[in-house]
């Protein structure tokens, strides 16, 4: 796969499984991230309440898969860590509409932004006998 077809899987599949852990628990929800312009951060929103905010200052090492309608995925490995960083509550405020259905804006209280660095991506499709690490 190309560096291309990973940027369009991540910005086509609208969502991706995000695995933190906690104690030696892997934890794997559905989020909808944003991957930023120059492709090496992932925006996330959280609720102030979230399980997710005391793993990430545990352990903040995560992975995020994401899946196409094709079964082509990548797993996009990096760090996460907790940001106040109002451009970017902004640019993930803009680009995911189903935000409104849990914060009030991006001053809102509950709304916490996690931000991924992008370490590694490892991808695959159906047709390939082994993952690929793409550079972003």
């Amino acid at each position: 796969m190309t560096k291309d077809e990973i940027i369009d899987l991540i910005r086509d599949a609208g969502f991706g499984f995000f695995a933190t852990s906690e104690n030696d628990q892997p934890r794997v929800r559905p989020m909808m991230p944003y991957l930023s312009d120059d492709n090496k951060e992932l925006l996330l929103a959280l609720l102030s309440r979230s399980r997710t905010i005391e793993q990430i200052k545990k352990n903040p090492h995560v992975e995020i898969c994401f899946v196409d309608r094709k079964m082509w995925y990548c797993r996009v490995t990096g760090d996460a860590k907790l940001s106040q960083d109002k451009e970017k509550k902004e640019i993930l405020w803009n680009n995911i509409p189903m935000l409104k259905q849990y914060f009030g804006g991006t001053e809102d209280p509950n709304f916490v932004l996690a931000t991924v660095t992008i370490k590694n991506v490892e991808a695959m499709t159906p047709h390939q006998k082994h993952p690929e690490t793409i550079l972003l």
